[in-house]
């Protein structure tokens, strides 16, 4: 058996002798003397050493082999999928002005009517009761066995009588049908009062994912009310009243000016009894530059590209700040497109079905609508644009297949080849796989 090309090799600062192996497919790492490197070479491995390696994805029998394994990924995790998991867009409206939205002059007084929610539970009923297309190599089959929606915006809050008249219908037909329902909302969390979560918590809605853009004077410059006041004591009341209700994702969106205030947000969190344990995950984003014509004209500060240096530093600094604190973040883990997984979709507010929340009103990328379905979207949205040798041959393609569509189109106006992340993978990997050995976030 051959060593991974999708594995990386690092120095243990632990201890002298030794290397960290870190598999890029599996995301599996572990600490091995130096010497192994040279007994995997010359196939001087015992069976049970030969057995661990491969079982965490370290070891191959052959390049030709794995390389038409990672061809095959995305296809056998569709056809392993028993989740249907639907982004559903209730409304384009908003009672915030976050001057970078990506909504930006998408945004109105659009709302989803009733006849339009009707045909959206008949289309989920009809999806749950058809054949799943395909069997995975594994052998798995049968039909789906849970439903996830997201309630989203805009303001999702602002449909709530919507919002409690879809989830309670899915979670009956959920239980006629013996399946799991899951239901979650992203919302700026200004409406989230605690009689709102218990009635969101009763329908089966039982996370909700809250925007905080830093301490509160950077985040009421970057999240004021329609009137100019500021959001964030709403906000903070809000949380503080339903998180015992309702599971808190806490996150937010900085950018180059103002992430390194954001320590300031998660000591404020703590003094006020948002610990750890009471909050589900914390997650901070860069802001995505829109088009001029979609984003506020005064907004330029946000990034065309992962690859921009100031992210490789702002993602460890919020990163280890995060996780010193012992607040749950996301690991470096293989990555796969939205776009291409096969039974994740959006809806949005007029029925239109759409592959990606960054393409919803852009007509020539609606994948289809709940009266007719999903269409084919393989050349709209350019699959497999990652199956060319440059990324078959990096060690990093588990972590990225090609980037995402949505910050190529808007950085080059198309979506043509890929939108290579090497040199972000290059800066932070190593480093957010140290942390997360320091900090023992998974194995």
């Amino acid at each position: 058996m051959i060593l991974s090309r999708y594995c990386k090799i690092y120095t243990d600062t632990a201890g002298p002798g030794k290397v960290v192996l870190f598999s890029t497919k599996k995301a599996s790492k572990i600490s091995v003397p130096e010497s192994m490197l040279e007994d995997i070479r010359k196939n001087n491995l015992s069976e049970e050493e030969r057995e661990t390696l491969s079982a965490l994805g370290f070891l191959v029998n052959t390049a030709d082999e794995e390389r038409t394994e990672i061809l095959g990924f995305v296809d056998e995790l569709n056809a392993a999928d028993k989740i249907f998991s639907i982004q559903l867009v209730l409304n384009l409206d908003c009672n915030l002005a976050c001057g970078y939205c990506f909504e930006g002059s998408r945004k109105g007084k659009f709302y989803m009517a009733r006849e339009t929610a009707d045909k959206f539970i008949e289309f989920v009923k009809a999806k749950i009761t058809s054949p799943l297309p395909s069997l995975s190599r594994r052998g798995q089959r049968g039909g789906f066995e849970e439903i996830r929606i997201t309630f989203y915006g805009g303001e999702p809050l602002l449909s709530m009588d919507l919002i409690l008249f879809v989830s309670n219908a899915i979670k009956s037909f959920a239980i006629e049908k013996g399946i799991k329902y899951t239901g979650r909302l992203v919302t700026n969390g200004t409406l989230l009062t605690p009689q709102s979560a218990a009635k969101l918590r009763h329908s089966g809605i039982k996370a909700a994912s809250i925007t905080l853009d830093g301490p509160e004077p950077v985040h009421d410059a970057s999240r004021p009310f329609r009137g100019g006041n500021g959001s964030f004591r709403a906000i903070m009341k809000n949380i503080k009243e339903a998180g015992d209700i309702i599971d808190l994702e806490l996150g937010g969106n900085y950018t180059k000016n103002n992430y390194h205030r954001f320590p300031e947000l998660l000591d404020y969190l703590i003094a006020e009894g948002l610990t750890p344990e009471k909050v589900f995950s914390m997650q901070f984003y860069p802001v995505i530059q829109e088009a001029a014509g979609v984003v506020n004209h005064d907004f330029g500060d946000g990034c065309s590209s992962v690859n921009e240096p100031w992210i490789f530093e702002a993602e460890l600094f919020l990163r280890e700040e995060i996780m010193k604190r012992g607040y749950r973040t996301s690991r470096i883990i293989p990555s796969v497109c939205f776009i291409e997984l096969r039974n994740k979709i959006i809806v949005n507010y007029d029925g239109a079905l759409y592959k990606c929340s960054g393409l919803i009103g852009r007509k020539e990328f609606c994948a289809g609508d709940l009266q007719n379905g999903i269409k084919d979207y393989r050349l709209s949205h350019k699959l497999d644009n990652w199956k060319n040798d440059e990324c078959l041959d990096c060690a990093y393609l588990p972590l990225c297949f090609g980037g995402c569509r949505y910050m190529k189109l808007l950085r080059d106006g198309n979506m043509n080849g890929v939108d290579c992340k090497k040199k972000y993978l290059d800066a932070i990997v190593e480093a957010a796989v140290r942390q997360d050995i320091r900090y023992k976030a998974g194995t």
